[in-house]
């Protein structure tokens, strides 16, 4: 029996700082495995199918060309790379990861046919320097272990020019918006997706929390810089419940 097998991957303890457990990339690692069967039906429901609005939106930031080679971090069950490929014009390159293997194998079971798909960590990328021209996360920087780590790979795999996308959830800025949406997301949510999911693992009281103890827009543009990037833009959407961050790498170094 796998030694994490009885563990629940998220308790009361770990909750109270998610980002900042030794362990986190296991942790979100087994979640994900254990919901990928019902990931993208939950989505739908809880964001009353706007992610795909999201992810759309993202797309389009990314401004594709036909000769683009797309990488989608962290990809999940391959919805952004799907976006993508719906793009017009069409990238010339379609590759997903993501270190949940169920979760890829859902991904690779709807395709887009010509993708390729790479079981890995977001952290150490096994592309060579300068793979590609876009570089895609929705949803995912959030969960890495190490945050900075992960956008110096981002910027590593991308070829002088090319464009970091990231879709991910911040706290809106109104207030009564932002104690509408976190009533929602601590509240509603996690009750609705573990009945609907089937999750006794702490995913759906995770993901929230998670949302709420990230970084926030700005900090997450300084930490582009950080890595490397240039000519961060940030586009809110829905009331600014999610942002999507587009960052260049520069064409010298």
């Amino acid at each position: 029996m796998h030694r994490h097998a009885n563990r629940t991957c998220w308790d009361d303890d770990a909750l109270r700082s998610p980002h900042t457990q030794p362990d986190k990339a296991d942790r979100v690692r087994r979640m994900f495995g254990a919901i990928a069967p019902t990931y993208e039906r939950v989505n739908r429901w809880f964001s009353a199918g706007r992610d795909a609005y999201w992810r759309r939106q993202a797309v389009r930031l990314a401004c594709v060309r036909p000769d683009d080679r797309v990488l989608d971090v962290a990809c999940g069950t391959g919805d952004l790379l799907r976006a993508f490929a719906a793009a017009s014009p069409r990238p010339r390159t379609l590759v997903g990861c993501d270190f949940a293997r169920p979760m890829l194998e859902g991904a690779a079971g709807r395709g887009p046919a010509d993708a390729r798909w790479c079981e890995c960590d977001a952290l150490r990328l096994p592309f060579a320097d300068g793979s590609f021209t876009v570089v895609g996360c929705a949803f995912g920087v959030r969960n890495f272990q190490a945050l900075d780590d992960g956008l110096r790979e981002f910027r590593r795999v991308l070829s002088r020019g090319g464009r970091a996308v990231i879709l991910e959830f911040t706290r809106p800025g109104h207030p009564w918006v932002r104690a509408w949406y976190e009533f929602y997301a601590r509240r509603i949510m996690p009750v609705g997706a573990a009945w609907l999911s089937g999750d006794r693992d702490g995913a759906y009281r995770y993901l929230p929390e998670s949302v709420v103890s990230f970084v926030d827009a700005m900090e997450l543009t300084r930490r582009l810089h950080g890595a490397g990037f240039t000519g961060v833009q940030c586009r809110s959407l829905t009331f600014g419940v999610v942002t999507v961050y587009v960052a260049v790498r520069e064409d010298h170094g």
